[in-house]
């Protein structure tokens, strides 16, 4: 089994940064099973009216053509389907019906282009940085998920969240205990936040949870002049980095060995001594 977690430098339009993803996915070895993590705005990275212009309602399944309505979505599902992978779409702008705001979603695609799951941000970035676009005020856009997913697949139950969520830890130790074994964190962190804490907290949610933990960074300058972090990269559940790529568009890969979970929870079984819950 194989993780793999691909970085991206999004711009204001889809069909450059399809030509971006496009190219990472047909670089990949041929190991399968293979679950792939793409970054939040990983199909738009720009400004409100970009994203609200973006948002697709979410799609039906494989069967139905989405060409129309959903053209990333039916993409993401041609992609999974094509190289027979699971795809999970880090975060995309996902249409509320009757709201003038939308959510920031991950949507999770089997190798047969099927819509397993979908999650939509929790935690919404509303805070000052001191960079140079200071001022993030997410909840002007997107409205709140609210509830914690997980979705089956070969890799065990995968837990989703997005970016922001990292800073939460009872939103991954509730999702440990329903049973995750592989939680995936796809974000767009600045690099002024990334630099401080990008690294410690991945490394934090996979020991306190003993998961395999892909996070799934946009790593570089912007077309808003917005800079983002990074360091992609793969942990296992005892907190090594088993792969990570610094700056740039590129993939990093790792091999999940399922065993070392079970060993661990069986060795160090912290869930079941927690007695704060």
């Amino acid at each position: 089994m194989w993780l793999a977690a691909i970085q991206l430098v999004s711009g204001r339009h889809w069909q450059d940064n399809r030509k971006q993803i496009a190219a990472e996915l047909a670089a990949l070895p041929k190991v399968r099973p293979l679950l792939v993590l793409l970054p939040e705005n990983f199909a738009l990275f720009g400004e409100r009216q970009g994203y609200l212009d973006g948002a697709e309602a979410i799609g039906p399944g494989p069967s139905a053509d989405l060409s129309g309505t959903a053209p990333i979505q039916q993409q993401l599902a041609e992609w999974a389907r094509d190289y027979g992978i699971w795809l999970v779409a880090g975060a995309m702008p996902i249409t509320i019906a009757g709201s003038d705001h939308i959510h920031t979603s991950s949507l999770v695609f089997d190798p047969s282009g099927e819509l397993k799951g979908y999650y939509h941000k929790i935690h919404l970035f509303d805070v000052d940085v001191a960079d140079n676009h200071g001022r993030y005020r997410e909840s002007e856009t997107f409205s709140p998920g609210e509830a914690p997913v997980l979705v089956d697949s070969p890799f065990g139950p995968l837990g989703l969240s997005i970016c922001y969520d990292l800073r939460f830890p009872e939103l991954y130790r509730q999702l440990a205990r329903a049973g995750a074994r592989v939680l995936l964190v796809p974000a767009a962190f600045t690099a002024v936040t990334g630099e401080a804490h990008w690294e410690p907290l991945l490394r934090a949610r996979a020991i306190e949870n003993q998961c395999y933990v892909v996070a799934a960074n946009q790593g570089g300058t912007h077309e808003t002049g917005r800079q983002t972090w990074g360091h992609s990269m793969v942990i296992d559940p005892w907190g090594r980095v088993l792969a990570s790529k610094e700056s740039g568009g590129g993939t990093v890969l790792a091999q999940m060995e399922p065993g070392l979970i079970d060993e661990l929870k069986r060795t160090m079984p912290v869930l079941q001594h927690a007695r704060l819950l």
